[in-house]
């Protein structure tokens, strides 16, 4: 458990870092849709970014911001597959990492997702953007985080023959 606690330390450092350069990411999305030629489509998925930045990305600083979304994407998902290996699970574990499994999923819609209070990531972006084009893919990491935050939370109130089931 303490090996997954640090992961997910590790993931929030990450994401700290990301945060502040979600004015690039943003910039990024925009400069690939325009060359795509996607200016009405919002982003809808992991899957979208991911062709986006091997298809349509002319520059380095866009396909830097596009690859650290990428591969905080990536690792969340690892993640997951390492909280399954922790324990069989309760329904309450259980429907949390299946949440949190089907939000970083490559082909999951994100376009209706958005980050409340505490999270201020939808915030940053004007009223056309957070609503139209971008608010549910700066949304999905803190959603997931949170989510993985719970499960652990709740894991830790697990006995210790249940936590120790998957470590056998």
């Amino acid at each position: 458990m303490n090996e997954a606690k640090g992961s997910l330390r590790s993931i929030e450092q990450k994401y700290k870092l990301f945060q502040q350069q979600q004015f690039t990411f943003i910039a990024a999305l925009e400069h690939c849709r325009e060359n795509a030629h996607d200016k009405i489509r919002p982003i809808s998925s992991i899957e979208q970014v991911q062709s986006y930045m091997e298809h349509h990305c002319s520059n380095a600083t866009d396909r830097r911001a596009l690859h650290m979304f990428l591969d905080l994407c990536a690792e969340l998902s690892r993640l997951c597959l390492r909280f399954e290996a922790l324990h069989a699970g309760t329904p309450v574990t259980n429907s949390l990492l299946d949440k949190c499994k089907t939000l970083v999923s490559q082909s999951n819609d994100l376009s209706s997702l958005r980050a409340k209070y505490p999270h201020d990531v939808v915030n940053h972006l004007s009223c056309d953007e957070a609503r139209n084009h971008y608010g549910g893919v700066v949304s999905l990491i803190p959603l997931v985080l949170d989510l993985m935050k719970e499960w652990i939370a709740h894991s830790e109130k697990l006995p210790r023959k249940v936590q120790q089931h998957g470590a056998t």
